[in-house]
């Protein structure tokens, strides 16, 4: 059965709509379902999901869509309704209709220094000028944002002495208030520049799972460090920490960089490459040692590294190019674009990456995101799939964070797989040199 509701001129960012898809797809016989803005791509998506119908004809892009197929559609309708009624903050009063623009909601907020912009790509810029000439932070989680608009909205930021974080920025982490995707790491005094939120998360938990901590964790999105961007953002955070008491170190965690980056405190580049990896620079700025990591697996058949972060499959796929049967291995990152179209994050749903883990051949190799943002209890979907089959599961988490290090791991472990902390090192524990 399919049921489809469409509420006009109703208005949800994309990160509130992606856990409201999430928990539409939890309800149990449920086969599909989305919550939505009628963008043109939306529908076209829902169209191919099977989840089209005559009610999204007329639907323009200022309209929510809650389509469900299975067998108790409304149940799943409902659960979606409940997920975006939880929302933080205050409902609008008849007498004060809700904003229309982030100038006017800055407006009505005296204090607010910060917009987090998560709408479709073809908006956002517009979306962050307005912030910007609000006199606005902004921390910018959408992408497919032209490269052109975002070297102007930067080059605005940089005039009003503002921070443009972003297009496609995942992770922030700010006077210790995270947003996006973020994990709970002690405050300390490594400061982090981050053109990768995964990277910005693995750093953080490993520096976490020291004994050290994070000062500030700022996003800059994965361009800034492109020859096109030329690192504009990336300097100016660094000048910033530069500037910053709290902080005494400061890491740049990127793919190798275009942009010429230089600090007068002491700068560690976490640029991924040959020789260079996450763990070692956690390490080396950290000054302290991770928790005793599994023994290595023995095992020469084929890996499947099924990924939801983009930074964690080049890491390892760098370490497996040293194998003497490189061909053994696949790495996918299931959070890339094409795979997110239409879709919640993997780190929210884990329904494609499942998928995956069922069609895979070998070693399933996994990596598991917890903290605030992600699903609130990976394990308890993933684990189950893995068991019975050769496993390694990088869990990039702590103690501190909602879903917990320690519950995650007893639960994989008790599925038979090999958990590390350490995407670097999982990944080199199974490479058997030439």
């Amino acid at each position: 059965m399919l049921r489809i509701e469409v509420q006009r001129h109703t208005y949800h960012d994309s990160i509130v709509l992606m856990a409201a898809s999430a928990r539409m797809l939890d309800v149990a016989g449920t086969e599909a379902a989305m919550a939505a803005m009628a963008t043109p791509l939306n529908l076209d998506v829902l169209r191919q999901g099977g989840l089209w119908g005559e009610e999204l004809a007329g639907a323009s892009p200022d309209d929510l869509v809650l389509a469900a197929r299975g067998r108790d559609p409304g149940a799943a309708i409902r659960a979606g309704h409940a997920a975006l009624a939880g929302r933080p903050g205050q409902p609008a009063t008849a007498a004060e209709p809700p904003p229309r623009t982030v100038r006017t909601a800055a407006g009505r907020l005296p204090g607010a220094n910060l917009a987090v912009v998560s709408v479709p790509g073809e908006h956002a810029a517009w979306a962050c000028w307005d912030a910007l000439q609000a006199g606005l932070n902004v921390f910018c989680f959408s992408d497919n944002v032209a490269v052109a608009d975002e070297i102007l909205l930067k080059d605005e930021a940089l005039r009003r002495g503002l921070l443009m974080m972003g297009p496609d920025c995942g992770t922030a982490i700010l006077d210790g208030v995270g947003v996006g995707f973020w994990n709970e790491a002690p405050r300390g005094r490594v400061g982090i520049v981050g053109a990768s939120g995964t990277g910005i998360q693995q750093l953080c938990c490993l520096l976490a799972n020291q004994g050290a901590g994070v000062s500030h964790a700022i996003g800059v999105g994965g361009r800034d460090l492109s020859p096109e961007v030329g690192g504009r953002m990336a300097r100016e955070a660094i000048r910033r920490l530069d500037d910053d008491p709290e902080t005494d170190v400061i890491v740049v965690v990127s793919k190798p960089a275009a942009a010429d980056l230089r600090a007068r405190k002491p700068l560690v580049p976490a640029l991924l490459g040959p020789g260079v990896d996450l763990t070692e620079v956690a390490l080396r700025v950290g000054g302290g040692s991770l928790p005793d990591e599994p023994e290595p697996l023995d095992w020469d058949g084929a890996v499947a590294g099924i990924f939801s972060g983009g930074t964690l499959r080049d890491e390892a796929a760098l370490a497996w190019a040293a194998d003497a049967r490189p061909e053994r291995f696949s790495a996918t990152d299931y959070g890339a674009d094409e795979h997110t179209r239409g879709r919640p994050h993997p780190m929210i749903d884990h329904r494609l990456r499942l998928d995956a883990v069922r069609r895979a051949e070998g070693l399933v190799y996994l990596d598991v995101v917890l903290g605030h943002g992600a699903h609130p209890d990976p394990a308890a979907e993933l684990a189950p799939a893995l068991a019975g089959r050769p496993a390694v599961v990088v869990l990039i988490g702590t103690e501190a964070d909602p879903q917990g290090l320690s519950r995650q791991r007893a639960v994989f472990e008790a599925a038979g797989a090999r958990v590390s902390v350490s995407n670097a090192r999982a990944a080199r524990s199974l490479v058997r040199p030439r």
